[in-house]
C-alpha cells in the first residue's frame, strides 16, 4: 500500500548561520529588514486560496518600537470561520485521495523554500513583529521550521511503515487514514516554528486545516502561507484566519466536523477549549483528537558539586533569551547555600552586562516583551516583589514602554520556596531563586516536585552522578524535557521532541512520530486468499 518508503531524502536539521561582521547573510538580512520597514503592507486572510478583507483593519507594530507602522491585518469573525471551514471540508476529499509522496514532496520543497530564498524573509518578519534578537529568530523560524518539515516527513514514513504480520493464507495491513473532518490549529506569538508546524504536521497526513494564528504573530503567518502556496499546497487544505479567540472556537467547536485540535498556548485556554469539547461531544461525528502544550514553570536545581560557570551561563541564557517568553524559559532556580555567594556575584554581574534594545542593533541580547497585557503584567510582579518582605530583587526591577515594551532582565531571591514568582507563569525576563540548605539536597527535590502544577522543561547541574540519578528519578513527573548539566531550553526537532504533561500539556512531542500519530486514524485491513466454504471446524468430527 505505501511503497518507496524508503526512497524519502534523509531529515537533516538545518545549520544555524551566524550573522558575524561583512557576512553574506548579515548584508541581506538587513537590507530584507530595511526594506520591510519601508513599506507598510495590508495582510488579508487567506480562505480556499482566496484572499479575504474585511472592513476591520488593525494595526501592527513593533513591540519594541511603537511608533513605527509595518502594516494591517483584516480581522474577520463568524463568517470567516464558517468560510475557511467549508473550504477545508471542499478540499479534504481530493487531498486525502492524493498519494502521500505528493505531501511529502509539498513538504520538503518548503523546508527548502524556507531555508533557502524565504529565510532572510521569514527572519526579518520575526525580528520585526516578535522582537527576536537575529540568532533567536533564525534557530526558531528558519531553522527550527525547516527542520519540523523534513523530520515530519521522515516520521510519517516510518509510521506507514509500520504494518502488522501475515498468517499463510492471509494478507493483513494497516491504512493509516487522515482524520474525518477538519482539524483547528491555534498557534501562538512566540515561536513562528510552532505556529508552522501545528496545521502543517495534520495537513502532512492528510488532514485539512482551519488555522487562526496569534494576532501578534500575523506578520510572519502571512510569510509561512506564502510558502505553502509557493511548496504547491492545494487550496483550502490549510487556511488562514485572523479572528478573536472566543469567536473562533465557538464556531469551530459547534461544528459537527470538527475532528482535531492542535495547540499551543495557555493552560486556561486549554482547559476551556477541552471542557467545551466534551460538552459538544454527542454533537460530532467522531471524538476530536485534542493535542495541546500549554504553560511552564521551568526549573534547573543545582547540586552542591555543580561547577558555577556553567551554571551561571545556563542561568542567564535560560531565564533571559527571547525575554523570557519561551515556553521552555527557566523562570525558578533552587541554589545550594555552598555555592550561592559565587554564582551571586557572577549572575548580578553578568545580567547587569546584558544590552538590551532594537533587534535591528545586532549587539542586543535582549528586545521587548511582545504587546502591553505582558508588559503590565510583570511590571506589576515586579513592583510587588519590590514592597515584600518575603522577596528581594538582586538585580534588574527597571521597565519603560515610552518606546516600546522593555523590562530589563530581573533576578528576585526569595526564602520562600511557595513565594508568588516561585509558582505563577509569567512568560517573561523574571527569574525566582530560592536558596536551600546544602545538605537538604532530597527534601528540596520533593519541594520542587510538588510545587508547580506544570512539568514543561527542567535541568539539574551536578558532578554527582548519584545525584543526578536521584534527581532524574525523583522528579520522574516533574518534566516532559529534562536536561542534565544544561539549560532547560533549546530543543532541537529530531532530538529532543518537545512537550510536558501534568498542567503543561497532553506530552505528544511535537517533532517526532509521536505528534504525528494522533493526526491519523488506522484500520486494519484482513483479505484472505482461499476462503473456507463449510461452516463446520475440525473439533466438530464425529
Amino acid at each position: 500500500m505505501y511503497k518507496n518508503l524508503e526512497s524519502v531524502p534523509k531529515a537533516y536539521n538545518e545549520s544555524v548561520k551566524a550573522y558575524r561582521q561583512g557576512s553574506t547573510e548579515r548584508k541581506e538580512l538587513k537590507d530584507i529588514i530595511t526594506e520591510m520597514k519601508s513599506t507598510q503592507i495590508d495582510i488579508p486572510m487567506v480562505i480556499g486560496g482566496k484572499r479575504i478583507t474585511t472592513d476591520e483593519k488593525v494595526a501592527i507594530r513593533p513591540p519594541h518600537e511603537l511608533k513605527h507602522t509595518l502594516g494591517y491585518y483584516y480581522k474577520g469573525g463568524a463568517e470567516q470561520v464558517k468560510m475557511a471551514i467549508d473550504a477545508a471540508l471542499k478540499a479534504r476529499q481530493s487531498w486525502q485521495d492524493i498519494p502521500w509522496e505528493q505531501r511529502a514532496a509539498i513538504f520538503l520543497r518548503a523546508a527548502d523554500l524556507l531555508a533557502g530564498p524565504y529565510r532572510a524573509k521569514i527572519n526579518a518578519a520575526t525580528m520585526l513583529c516578535q522582537s527576536k534578537t537575529v540568532f533567536q529568530a533564525e534557530i526558531d523560524a528558519a531553522c527550527e521550521l525547516a527542520d519540523f518539515f523534513r523530520f515530519n516527513v521522515q516520521y510519517m514514513t516510518e509510521i506507514y511503515a509500520q504494518q502488522p504480520d501475515s498468517a499463510k493464507g492471509i494478507w493483513n495491513y494497516i491504512e493509516y487514514r487522515p482524520l474525518e473532518g477538519f482539524v483547528y490549529a491555534l498557534t501562538p506569538f512566540n515561536f513562528t516554528s510552532i505556529a508552522g508546524n501545528l496545521p502543517s504536521a495534520p495537513a502532512l497526513m492528510g488532514n485539512v486545516v482551519v488555522w487562526k494564528c496569534s494576532k501578534t504573530q500575523v506578520y510572519s503567518a502571512r510569510i509561512i502561507m506564502e510558502i505553502f502556496e509557493k511548496a504547491g499546497l492545494p487550496n483550502g487544505v490549510i487556511n488562514l484566519i485572523f479572528v478573536s479567540g472566543p469567536v473562533a472556537g465557538k464556531t469551530v467547536m459547534e461544528h459537527t466536523d470538527f475532528a482535531g485540535f492542535h495547540f499551543t498556548g495557555s493552560t486556561e485556554v486549554f482547559q476551556y477549549m477541552w471542557k467545551t469539547i466534551g460538552s459538544n461531544i454527542a454533537h460530532y461525528k467522531t471524538y476530536p483528537r485534542i493535542v495541546g502544550e500549554t504553560g511552564g514553570k521551568d526549573f534547573m536545581i543545582v547540586h552542591k558539586t555543580a561547577q558555577v560557570n556553567p551554571v551561571v551561563t545556563a542561568l542567564v541564557r535560560g531565564a533571559f533569551e527571547f525575554q523570557g517568553q519561551k515556553c521552555s524559559a527557566l523562570s525558578r532556580a533552587y541554589i545550594p547555600s555552598n555555592l550561592w555567594g559565587e554564582i551571586k556575584e557572577k549572575l548580578v554581574e553578568q545580567v547587569k552586562s546584558i544590552k538590551m534594545g532594537n533587534p535591528e542593533d545586532f549587539s542586543n541580547f535582549m528586545t521587548a516583551v511582545i504587546d502591553e497585557a505582558s508588559f503590565d503584567k510583570l511590571s506589576m510582579f515586579i513592583d510587588k516583589t519590590k514592597n515584600n518582605a518575603d522577596a528581594e530583587i538582586i538585580v534588574g526591577g527597571e521597565y519603560d514602554k515610552s518606546e516600546g515594551y522593555f523590562i530589563r532582565p530581573t533576578v528576585i531571591v526569595t526564602p520562600n520556596p511557595h513565594y508568588v514568582t516561585m509558582e505563577e507563569e509569567l512568560f517573561g525576563p523574571v527569574l525566582t531563586i530560592y536558596v536551600y540548605e546544602t545538605d537538604k539536597w532530597e527534601e528540596t527535590l520533593d519541594i520542587l516536585d510538588n510545587t508547580s502544577p506544570y512539568a514543561l522543561t527542567g535541568a539539574v547541574f551536578a558532578q554527582d552522578r548519584y545525584a543526578v540519578d536521584l534527581a532524574k528519578k525523583r522528579l520522574i513527573h516533574a518534566a516532559g524535557n529534562f536536561y542534565i548539566n544544561d539549560k532547560p531550553t533549546g530543543a532541537v526537532v529530531g532530538q529532543q521532541p518537545f512537550g510536558g504533561s501534568r498542567a503543561s500539556g497532553t506530552n505528544d512531542k511535537a517533532g517526532s512520530s509521536l505528534n504525528l500519530m494522533r493526526w491519523v486514524s488506522p484500520r486494519t485491513i484482513k483479505e484472505t486468499f482461499v476462503p473456507p466454504t463449510d461452516y463446520r471446524y475440525p473439533f466438530m468430527e464425529a
